[in-house]
């Protein structure tokens, strides 16, 4: 291992749901990003720590980059992820398989805006019976003359994900470690107790409502061996409000009592956790509204 301290940013993007999350917990060996199956997970930017000897990189993981900026959520959220690029001493593309689409590409267009070393990650090899369908896109991937590295990953799996760490290693610049060894994110226990709320949301909710929901975190009181949480589900309308909570309650009361049981693992106390869920009528499409909520913060 290279003796010289070394410590710099490293942003993972791509379009949404390549699996820029997932990619972001293997590399920290354990869970700090929500994820799920659909798309937008990530709202806003994530440093994710990884210390080693010498060496500290910080991740960034960051919002899908996608076209359609219709609403102010998705502005806000691809504002944010614009931003980390340009911020950054390494870009990380992921994309996934063979499947490069338009969405791929408008991520292309900004690596070239922004001028900063690159690599490229090819993902979810696992679900791949047949690897060589991978060689025309990483001809294609090197034909653009972005990128420094092109590997074939699986976040999921763990597959080349370590030779991807060591290569990122290499590339930081010289420099002092910005965080102590042990410290795996900036983001305080409020926000990531308010993602866990979030997570369940996304999971168990349909394809749409996801999108037209957030989670504000209204008390966070900590007590000798228990943390009591106060979280409150930000919906649009009141036939939302009626999904999540479900018949006489039970969909709002499982989905609460997954979360307490996250947060318990992440706080490593006993959570005492209260839900409920309010109305608040195209907070999705109001700048003022998705910045209060902290969405596209970085």
């Amino acid at each position: 291992m290279d003796p010289v301290e070394r410590c710099g940013h490293v942003a993972i993007a791509g379009r949404p749901n390549v699996g820029k999350s997932t990619l972001l917990n293997r590399l920290l060996g354990q869970k700090l990003a929500i994820t799920s199956r659909k798309p937008q997970t990530t709202r806003r930017n994530l440093l994710g720590i990884d210390t080693d000897g010498a060496h500290q990189a910080i991740y960034v993981d960051t919002p899908g980059i996608h076209g359609g900026l219709h609403r102010a959520l998705n502005r806000a959220m691809v504002g944010s992820a614009k931003a980390a690029l340009a911020q950054v001493d390494l870009v990380v593309m992921l994309l996934d398989r063979d499947r490069l689409v338009q969405g791929d590409k408008i991520v292309l267009r900004e690596l070239r805006r922004v001028r900063k070393p690159a690599f490229a990650l090819i993902n979810k090899i696992d679900l791949l019976a047949d690897k060589s369908r991978l060689l025309p896109t990483m001809a294609w991937l090197g034909g653009t003359g972005l990128f420094a590295e092109i590997l074939p990953t699986s976040a999921l799996r763990g597959e080349g994900v370590e030779t991807f760490r060591s290569l990122v290693f290499r590339c930081l610049p010289p420099g002092p470690h910005l965080f102590p060894t042990d410290q795996l994110t900036d983001q305080s226990e409020r926000f990531l107790s308010a993602e866990i709320v979030r997570e369940k949301l996304m999971r168990r909710l349909g394809d749409e409502l996801p999108h037209r929901t957030a989670v504000a975190i209204e008390g966070f009181k900590e007590a000798p061996g228990l943390v009591h949480v106060q979280a409150q589900i930000v919906v649009e309308s009141p036939g939302q409000k009626r999904i999540v909570i479900g018949r006489s309650g039970a969909k709002l009361k499982s989905m609460a009592r997954e979360a307490r049981l996250d947060m318990e693992r992440l706080l490593g106390r006993r959570v005492m956790l209260d839900v409920w869920v309010k109305v608040r009528s195209g907070w999705s499409n109001n700048p003022a509204s998705v910045a209060k909520l902290g969405v596209g913060a970085s």
